[in-house]
């Protein structure tokens, strides 16, 4: 059996740490903001997006490009790696396609490799605990297409859920009308947000207030845990450079589950540039996307 290496993209917000302790090739995203092209070379650090951001720039956001995962695939392919792609959701973005168009290329101008790619129909760090699996089931001596079997079979079980603080943002982005933005902003609306079963990003409620949106999506978490609930799963929050907030849903974590094993990153900028600074959001693995 070859050996293989697991691949994703950066919309993934896994840690830098992990990801290279783990050797996870990491296939960019863009992003754009005045004419300049960031996500390779190039890059702003959160505060620095999200200060943009909050200052009236409005990003705009590419998919991978085919040079770069043609160029990422043959890499391995050329040290005789198979090689295990696990993508960002193909409902929310055309980097799906483009990994899986360039993976069929690089196989068939190498015949006997290996390249699958899978669609996690997920985001953030809800693709990233799925990558975390892969990583885990690589490292208990399970074969690559063993894994992508299991990833397969259960990968609507990876949970996301969204809560932000601006609703224009969500309207820019086409999630919610000009109107539902302005008036929801006049009463201090706060949009529920989930990642469903064909991996959209969609509307699962609304509540009065941020502390109370911040509470819902962790009392949401804890009924689609159901038997998971008592497991020492890790736990995922992420944020659009709101650290306060962050903090404040990892404690009411802590409290309603009992557990420390909570990661926090922040939400990268090809993602918050449609959920804009002051997202919040969790990920988890639980029984089901349904609420």
């Amino acid at each position: 059996m070859r050996d293989f290496v697991i691949t994703a993209d950066s919309n993934c917000d896994l840690l830098p740490e992990y990801i290279k302790e783990k050797n996870i090739g990491i296939i960019p995203h863009y992003y754009d903001i005045n004419g300049v092209t960031y996500g390779d070379e190039i890059n702003l650090t959160p505060k620095e997006f999200y200060d943009k951001m909050r200052a009236g720039l409005m990003p705009t956001t590419m998919a991978s490009n085919p040079a770069v995962i043609r160029e990422t695939f043959k890499k391995y392919v050329d040290q005789g790696l198979d090689v295990l792609h696990i993508s960002f959701s193909s409902t929310l973005s055309g980097g799906h396609s483009n990994v899986a168009t360039g993976g069929i290329e690089i196989c068939e101008e190498n015949p006997g490799s290996k390249i699958i790619v899978l669609d996690s129909l997920n985001a953030s760090l809800g693709e990233g605990l799925v990558i975390m699996k892969a990583v885990q089931l690589k490292e208990e001596g399970k074969g690559i297409d063993e894994i992508a079997e299991w990833i397969e079979t259960n990968k609507l079980k990876f949970c996301v859920q969204f809560t932000v603080d601006d609703l224009f943002h969500l309207q820019r982005g086409g999630r919610v009308s000009k109107m539902t933005a302005i008036v929801g902003s006049m009463i201090n609306v706060k949009p529920i947000l989930v990642v469903n079963k064909e991996g959209a990003l969609v509307p699962a409620g609304t509540v009065r207030g941020r502390k109370k949106s911040l509470s819902t999506i962790v009392s949401n978490m804890e009924r689609q845990l159901g038997k998971y609930k008592d497991e020492d799963n890790t736990i995922c929050v992420v944020h659009g450079d709101a650290a306060e907030d962050a903090e404040y849903v990892v404690q009411l974590i802590k409290e309603r589950l009992n557990t420390d094993n909570i990661l926090v990153n922040t939400i990268s900028p090809s993602i918050g540039a449609h959920s804009g600074p002051g997202a919040i959001g969790i990920c988890y693995f639980g029984e089901g996307r349904d609420i």
